[in-house]
């Protein structure tokens, strides 16, 4: 990675040094340097600053050494990292594919960071040429969402591969879908590029939600700028348990990507059969896209049947589209049910 990406003063930045830290291979006799409560065992101890037993399953499991994985609260904590340790407010900018997780240009305007969006062709596809034509000596981020939400599709890899090869400058291909693609994912290779950040999630095909639990693959000099700005206890000791709990079977995890792929093609099928229906756009996720005579008034009436999905008419390129997760076999009837009833 080229240091002079990095903002001055995060480069400068002497990082809060976590109790934990200082004492680790020691052993330890008793804890009496973080002020903690020394009842209630184990929730009276600060967790793990670095998650490092959870680091090194995650390793295991995704193929990428331990020492290239940052993990966050949430994919967002990376996100919001990414603009913090290399964007310096007012003067630089990032590029980013339009449409697609509206989260990159929320932490754009946070951070005080222009954002540069890039409308995909009418395949949902990029052009390595006209991303690069929206950069400047200012662009320290590209971004890249694949397979891309809203949109479901997997972004072409020779043209990320162009812009990773051109950019001067920081990739970021979130990744958080490609559980539910056949696609090679491209966070193996993310330790030997010194541009490429990948990220993923346990919210997704790992069914975590509620955990919040993010993760960010990148060459080690990243990875120890994301620790040196990251909050010191980022990740809570339930949200560690859990983590390692489910990974412990992942073959469960295959299983439930199984069953939604399944699921994905009948009610990908048999929503294509609705006459309020236009179109079904293909997908490499655990959602799909679809054109409907009018989204607006689909939309209205499965609120009120109880049934939410998500209304994208306002999203460029998606007029008159709803986006629908793949429930279970129950929620997708339910669905159908609802809209085979509309008038």
């Amino acid at each position: 990675m080229d240091m002079s990406l990095v903002r001055p003063n995060i480069a400068r930045l002497t990082p809060y040094s976590c109790a934990r830290n200082e004492y680790s291979g020691t052993k330890v006799n008793a804890l009496l340097d973080a002020n903690e409560n020394p009842y209630n065992r184990p929730f009276n101890r600060y967790p793990d600053p670095l998650q490092r037993e959870l680091k090194a399953r995650i390793a295991e499991v995704k193929g990428v050494p331990a020492q290239n994985i940052f993990l966050g609260n949430g994919s967002d904590e990376a996100i919001d990292l990414c603009y913090r340790v290399f964007c310096q407010p007012g003067i630089d900018n990032v590029v980013a594919i339009e449409p697609t997780y509206g989260m990159y240009k929320v932490c754009a305007d946070i951070n005080g960071v222009d954002y540069r969006p890039v409308l995909l062709d009418d395949h949902f596809q990029i052009s390595a040429g006209r991303l690069l034509e929206r950069c400047d000596a200012h662009t320290k981020l590209i971004w890249i969402c694949s397979p891309n939400n809203p949109t479901g599709n997997n972004i072409n890899r020779e043209e990320i591969v162009k812009v990773l090869d051109n950019f001067h400058g920081m990739v970021v291909v979130d990744e958080a879908y490609s559980d539910f693609s056949s696609k090679v994912p491209l966070r193996q290779e993310a330790a030997g590029r010194g541009n490429l950040i990948v990220l993923n999630t346990m919210s997704k095909a790992w069914g975590c939600a509620a955990i919040r639990l993010g993760m960010a693959f990148a060459e080690e000099p990243v990875i120890e700028l994301f620790n040196k700005v990251k909050y010191p206890y980022n990740i809570n000791l339930l949200t560690q348990q859990k983590a390692l709990e489910m990974l412990a079977d992942p073959f469960e995890m295959d299983k439930w990507v199984r069953t939604i792929l399944l699921e994905r093609g009948r009610l990908m099928q048999a929503f294509a059969d609705l006459p309020q229906c236009e179109r079904v756009f293909p997908t490499d996720a655990n959602f799909f896209l679809a054109r409907m005579k009018d989204a607006q008034a689909s939309y209205d009436y499965l609120i009120g049947k109880g049934v939410i999905v998500r209304n994208r008419t306002r999203v460029s390129l998606c007029h008159n589209c709803l986006r629908i997760t793949v429930g279970s076999k129950g929620e997708n009837a339910t669905l159908l049910a609802a809209l085979r009833q509309q008038r």
